[in-house]
């Protein structure tokens, strides 16, 4: 059974909590699937190109940096940057916000241009420079930490102006939504969860997006190399225009 927000026959692919939320528009409603594709290609084209990083992905990194210490292995040093780097550019969007004055749609809007230009600096310095000849050089970091704000703006822009969509660059949560409401399904008891539907919708449209956008990441970096970032850049630009 499909669940709706008052006064609307609107129907979301996750679970609203608030009850006096109005109902999402369509943009909105989609909105976490395409950052889930965007954060898709991001990561993997990031981990490809840039020494095995994860730009969409911090918990990926500190998991990495403990091995390496403790295996004392050789260690990226862009993999330690990115976290306080990550740490710094959710401040600095939240200060951006803040400064901005802007609400809801119209700083959500101004964010996506931001992220936008930030993965478009990449692009540009990806292309000019070509990082992936040396992905643990100087060249390679500092793509790497644009990468990583661009993740960050992303991250704090869901949580500023939708802070009910789920996240679109950590899949633990979104797959252990999509097993446990399988097992809701099929059981014959009362369900454990309420919303088993909408959250399965929800969580299986940012699977598939996000692995998606890892495997046209993938073939993109293949095909294209350096030039692989245009694909997440044209994707923000959709984002924009919309």
């Amino acid at each position: 059974m499909a669940l709706s927000t008052p006064n609307s026959g609107a129907t979301h692919p996750w679970p609203h909590p608030s009850n006096d939320a109005s109902a999402l528009s369509r943009f909105e409603k989609w909105l976490p699937t395409l950052l889930s594709i965007i954060a898709g290609m991001v990561d993997l084209t990031g981990f490809l190109t840039l020494g095995n990083l994860f730009t969409a992905h911090i918990t990926g990194n500190l998991v990495v940096v403990g091995a390496l210490v403790v295996r004392r292995g050789q260690i990226n040093p862009a993999q330690i940057l990115a976290i306080p780097v990550f740490i710094l550019a959710v401040a600095a969007t939240w200060l951006f916000a803040r400064a901005s004055g802007k609400r809801g749609p119209g700083l959500r809007r101004l964010l996506f241009l931001v992220q936008f230009l930030l993965l478009t600096c990449v692009l540009i310095f990806s292309v000019i420079t070509k990082p992936s000849a040396n992905p643990h050089g100087l060249m390679a970091g500092i793509a790497a930490m644009m990468a990583v704000s661009a993740m960050a703006c992303q991250f704090a822009l869901l949580r500023l102006t939708l802070p009910v969509a789920p996240s679109t660059a950590v899949m633990t949560g979104n797959l252990t939504n999509t097993v446990l409401s399988l097992l809701d399904r099929q059981s014959r008891t009362q369900p454990l969860m309420t919303g088993d539907t909408e959250r399965l919708r929800g969580s299986l449209y940012l699977l598939i997006g996000f692995f998606g956008g890892c495997v046209v990441g993938a073939v993109a970096v293949s095909w294209l190399g350096d030039w692989a970032w245009s694909f997440p850049v044209a994707l923000a630009g959709v984002a924009v225009m919309l």
